[in-house]
């Protein structure tokens, strides 16, 4: 039997998965951006997020599941606040589900295709030290290089790097980010390092 890590309010995990036999998420530019907004409507009410990435056929991120007493006050989502009676906001998992269940419905819808979108379970890590953050984030940010659809992770438009290194308002906890690299200088230098992607992969013991 396959044994699935619990997602547990106040903490970190990387949470991954790909398309069912490989096949692609995202076709086109629309499709990024709808998963993005469904992302966050279901996910930004219940967990900080640290990075991400979406392939064409896979996606990866990194979050902070907040704490139940977090979620119950959050006053920047007033109309999705979790109730224990009506259950606006359900379990981190349950909120997760909603996303690749919503996403994988209208993505079915639009290229009238049917059955399941995503691999199931969705893959997740918890992750209980800084190093292990670190290392997720660089590992992130590098996908795109390690399957060649660019050189330097701030070419590709589908990753939290550009807001990293951005000014923008964002609800990326891009702060705290750079302060597990020190500052934004050394976090630019260590993604301009290369990456040993599947060294990585076995250390984060990625299947």
């Amino acid at each position: 039997m396959q044994n699935i890590e619990p997602i547990a309010y106040g903490r970190y995990y990387h949470i991954y998965n790909r398309g069912i036999d490989s096949c692609n998420l995202f076709q086109e530019t629309d499709n990024y951006e709808y998963f993005l907004s469904l992302y966050d409507k279901y996910i930004s009410p219940i967990a900080e997020t640290y990075a991400w990435v979406l392939m064409p056929n896979h996606f990866h991120l990194l979050v902070r599941v907040k704490e139940e007493e977090e979620i119950a006050v959050d006053s920047s989502t007033p109309d999705r606040v979790w109730n224990p009676v009506r259950g606006k906001t359900g379990t981190p998992s349950h909120q997760l589900s909603k996303l690749f269940n919503s996403y994988a419905q209208a993505f079915n819808k639009r290229f009238g295709r049917h059955g399941n979108l995503f691999e199931r379970p969705f893959k997740r890590k918890l992750i209980d030290n800084e190093l292990y953050l670190k290392q997720v984030i660089l590992y992130i940010h590098n996908n795109p290089v390690h399957h060649k659809f660019c050189n330097h992770p701030m070419e590709y438009p589908w990753s939290s790097y550009l807001t990293c290194v951005s000014v923008k308002p964002t609800k990326l906890k891009r702060d705290l980010v750079l302060g597990w690299f020190d500052d934004e200088a050394n976090f630019k230098f260590m993604h301009n390092q290369k990456v040993e992607i599947e060294k990585i992969e076995d250390w984060l013991k990625i299947d």
